[in-house]
């Protein structure tokens, strides 16, 4: 499946790969094989079978975005990657508003949990993925049943 707005982009290496995927979930397509494998962060609390698939990877992370209100920002804080696999230390953030019935803001609530992506790769492209979040519980009652 690729991106017929954006050619699918060549890279120096697994690094810079993972570097422009965790700018933008939704570029999943245009870094990973057809048959991806992506294993959720919140196996550890509901289990399930992993997803199976690009076209399923890429529902996932649009999936992820939506539930967020659009605010999720994956904050690398360090990528150590060689031509099999990768791992993405950072801070999963989102915020959102809780507001009364007549719009009136109550508080703004924001989310923070760390996160390791783990990857693994064959050609260049990405093959397996597995989602870890430090405190699962916490990322499935912010995304609520949205996932």
């Amino acid at each position: 499946m690729g991106d017929t707005k954006h050619p699918t982009p060549t890279f120096r290496d697994t690094t810079s790969l993972l570097r422009y995927l965790y700018t933008d979930l939704t570029r999943i397509s245009q870094v990973s094989s057809e048959d991806i494998v992506l294993h959720p962060a919140d196996r550890a609390i509901r289990p399930r079978e992993p997803l199976r698939g690009i076209v399923a990877a890429q529902a996932h992370e649009e999936a992820l975005i939506a539930a967020t209100g659009g605010t999720l920002v994956m904050d690398v804080q360090s990528i150590s990657a060689n031509n099999n696999f990768g791992a993405v230390l950072g801070i999963l953030r989102s915020k959102r508003k809780r507001v009364t019935a007549e719009g009136r803001l109550l508080e703004e609530e924001n989310l923070a949990i760390p996160f390791c992506g783990v990857w693994r790769f064959v050609n260049g492209k990405a093959v397996e993925h597995w989602e870890n979040a430090t405190d699962p519980a916490e990322l499935g009652r912010w995304l609520g049943p949205k996932l």
